[in-house]
């Protein structure tokens, strides 16, 4: 067997899924060099035994979406403890750093920017997908949920790296949360583009923009920063000495990653900020507009008030009215009441009404 070929998942048969074909990648790594993968998912026992023979070896094992019948097999291969096994089955759940015995369990949210024309109120900026990732003296296992961060691409560009690879599971681990804090960062600043055109269209004569976008918007940046934000303590507990499985030297690395997911964290903050401004800013746009309608509605009442109280006069029809007998009586008094209008109409106009 070619100990440096690629892991090819086998097809499922029929319509059911296998459960070996949540398997999307697997090598077994000796000082940072591929030297075998598995033909089935039946030689992961095997795969794992000869790591643990060898010193500075260790398996990759990647999962997407797994079946519990399947991550049930993994689990007993790797000695995985069941509380972790259980929270993978869980979709939703917090990012978090855990120790189980020798084997660390760590639950962080990749994102990924969703291209889109113009920002609409159902429009979708950004979407998540969880990664769990169990850490062993011999192992690192990563279990993906979702399309979001897939693993192949880093994994080929590890194994042009064996020096990376050589220095153990944790320098997998950083090399996945290095590349998870830089779609952050990228992630950030097309959110930063999507608010700057937002902000210029609020504050643009004739604005298209609805509060329903601003707070399309929103929801998506809270998706985000429920992504972000929560990372900061896990990376911190991997930074310090508290924490003490990473090797000291792959620590500095996991500090320089705190470092740039700091910076992310940061701009989210900031542009909470600023989308709470604009909303603030296009109610009160909203408000003055109701307000400017409200008083041309009044205006127009008023004009049509003046001649509907004149001609209400003289419909009392008294015998003594003023210019009743006249020959040029009606005609004056449709005059008055085009004048009166008239002149109405120019003074609330002058006064901003109109």
């Amino acid at each position: 067997m070619d100990g440096r070929r690629t892991w090819q998942p086998p097809r499922p048969v029929g319509r059911g899924r296998a459960d070996h074909t949540a398997i999307v990648g697997c090598a077994l790594y000796v000082d940072g060099v591929a030297v075998d993968s598995p033909g089935s998912a039946a030689d992961l026992p095997r795969l794992f035994e000869r790591a643990r023979e060898q010193d500075g070896a260790y398996v990759w094992l990647g999962l997407h979406e797994p079946t519990e019948a399947a991550l049930s097999r993994v689990a007993d291969v790797f000695g995985l403890h069941p509380l972790a096994v259980e929270d993978i089955l869980h979709r939703e759940q917090r990012v978090k750093l855990e120790r189980y015995e020798d084997v660390v369990f760590l639950v962080v949210r990749a994102a990924q920017y969703v291209e889109h024309e113009r920002l609409t109120a159902t429009s979708e900026i950004v979407s998540t997908g969880f990664v769990r990732l169990f850490v062993g003296p011999h192992f690192v296992i990563t279990v993906r949920q979702g399309t979001v961060m897939e693993l192949s691409s880093l994994r080929a560009d590890l194994s042009a790296e064996p020096g990376r690879l050589a220095r153990g599971p944790w320098a997998v681990v950083h090399a996945i949360l290095d590349r998870l804090v830089d779609a952050y960062v990228d992630i950030a600043a097309a959110v930063q583009t999507d608010i700057e055109l937002t902000e210029a269209e609020v504050f643009a004569p004739g604005t298209p923009v609805t509060v329903e976008q601003i707070y399309q918007l929103k929801r998506q940046l809270m998706k985000f920063k429920a992504a972000v934000l929560p990372l900061q303590r896990p990376l911190a507990a991997l930074a310090g000495k508290q924490f003490g499985d990473p090797p000291k030297e792959i620590r500095r690395y996991f500090g320089d990653v705190a470092d740039h997911h700091t910076a992310a964290v940061e701009q989210v903050v900031a542009f909470d900020d600023v989308l709470n401004t604009l909303l603030q800013a296009r109610l009160a746009q909203l408000t003055v507009d109701q307000n400017n309608d409200m008083r041309k509605i009044a205006s127009w009442a008023a004009i049509a008030a003046l001649p509907t109280a004149i001609a209400g006069i003289y419909g009392m029809n008294f015998t003594h009215m003023p210019e009743l007998t006249s020959r040029y009586g009606y005609p004056s008094v449709l005059l008055l009441l085009l004048v009166s209008a008239f002149v109405l109409h120019r003074l609330l106009r002058r006064a901003g009404w109109l």
